[in-house]
């Protein structure tokens, strides 16, 4: 796969597509079970309580991938994206009911860098508050 995206059709302040993704109790449960992480905090209501959180929460990985997504769906390579980070600054809160929570990502092209790379920010909330704090991604484009 090759990027889709034009270094040349982009300029800086150009914005990605946002998309928002559900997560539920069946999908963290499907995340730990692929990711090996069986933390109780991602799962268990009574224990994550117990440690002080306000309920079962989303494991930041989880997020995070969730995050480069609206990068990958919009440059069509993921292997387009050169480096990728994040800071957790709030957890995603996830219900125990037919809903989950949200997390809503948007991303914009923060600027044009060599060898037809550029930085996009993510910005990635979920009940109002900002989960993730300087999310950024480098992508190579076409």
């Amino acid at each position: 796969m090759t990027a889709k995206i034009s270094y040349a059709d982009v300029e800086v302040g150009t914005e990605l597509p946002a998309q928002t993704f559900r997560a539920t109790r069946a999908t963290l449960v499907q995340y730990a079970g692929a990711s090996g992480d069986f933390n109780p905090i991602h799962w268990n209501e009574k224990f994550a309580k117990e440690v002080g959180l306000p309920d079962v929460i989303a494991h930041g990985m989880f997020t995070m991938a969730e995050a480069i997504r609206v990068v990958t769906d919009w440059v069509g390579d993921p292997g387009a994206v050169v480096e990728y980070g994040v800071r957790f600054t709030r957890p995603v809160v996830v219900p125990n009911d037919d809903q989950g929570a949200t997390i809503e990502v948007s991303g914009k092209v923060a600027a044009k860098l060599d060898d037809d790379t550029v930085r996009v920010d993510l910005t990635a909330t979920s009940a109002g508050q900002k989960v993730l704090g300087v999310s950024r991604a480098v992508v190579r484009l076409a």
